[in-house]
């Protein structure tokens, strides 16, 4: 007979979700913060000689705002997490990962970049599994 007013406790997740969790988690804080990095520190030729084509047709705010987001995003992926400190900033990173994916698709996809395509692809499933792994799979519990 269980008692109804129990806690329901999430199951432990098992080592190989966690090591998976963290490998794609790392991998996006890599990526994005280098891309973020680039978009606020390289000129907008720079960008497109690096095969950013877009940086020289969007306002530069934009490519700044971008940036920023990337760069926030890179520190959000892991740090709250890592120092389990405020550790539901992680998803929430996650799901702006997947947020700006889903844009850059949609750009893409208006001016005609196919080749583009595949990446964003990657990277919004990579993000949406962090999305769900840290909101339902294995949930990071905070210091306090």
């Amino acid at each position: 007979m269980s008692n109804v007013n129990s806690p329901v406790v999430a199951p432990r997740a098992r080592l190989g979700w966690k090591l998976g969790l963290w490998s794609v988690q790392i991998l996006l804080c890599l990526f994005f913060g280098a891309a973020g990095l680039c978009k606020l520190f390289l000129s907008p030729e720079s960008l497109v000689q690096m095969g950013a084509n877009y940086a020289t047709d969007v306002p530069h705010w934009l490519l700044l705002f971008i940036g920023v987001a990337e760069t926030a995003g890179a520190i959000g992926i892991v740090l709250p997490a890592l120092t389990r400190i405020e550790p539901s900033l992680t998803p929430l990173a996650a799901h702006g990962f997947v947020t700006l994916q889903v844009l850059a698709i949609c750009f893409h996809l208006i001016r005609g970049e196919i080749h583009d395509l595949p990446l964003n692809f990657v990277l919004v499933a990579l993000a949406a599994f962090v999305l769900w792994g840290r909101t339902k799979k294995a949930p990071v519990q905070g210091r306090w």
